[in-house]
């Protein structure tokens, strides 16, 4: 490693501290287009490129109240422990990664006919 630290400094490379000045009263700053709680909700949950196509393949909407429901699960999921988690909801499946609260993948009752699930270590229904 070439990049330089001095002591009492945490800046290493192109970051310093005039890039990460804070703007002035009169200065315009990016202001972010959503207000705080909403970008909060929003990354909750994730949903992979893959659940997002299955989902639109599958012809699944998932409501707001469902989202917080898988929330809820996955913070179950990761109390426990859990790594990838399989969530059971009405006639809905979820493969999950817990760590990044990201959907790897979505099924309705027509895909989990006869299938198998593979490389979870948890499930969690929600009735």
């Amino acid at each position: 490693m070439n990049d330089r630290i001095t002591v009492g400094q945490m800046y290493t490379g192109p970051v310093t501290p005039g890039v990460l000045r804070k703007s002035r009263a009169g200065e315009t700053e990016n202001a972010p287009a959503k207000p705080f709680a909403e970008v909060l909700e929003s990354n909750l949950l994730k949903l992979s490129n893959h659940a997002a196509k299955r989902l639109e393949q599958r012809g699944i909407e998932l409501k707001s109240e469902q989202m917080k429901q898988i929330g809820t699960a996955l913070d179950k999921a990761a109390a426990k422990g859990a790594k990838e988690s399989l969530i059971l909801m009405q006639d809905m499946a979820f493969i999950v990664n817990v760590k990044n609260r990201t959907v790897v993948t979505a099924m309705d009752s027509e895909s989990m006919r006869d299938n198998v699930f593979t490389q979870i270590d948890s499930a969690v229904i929600i009735s």
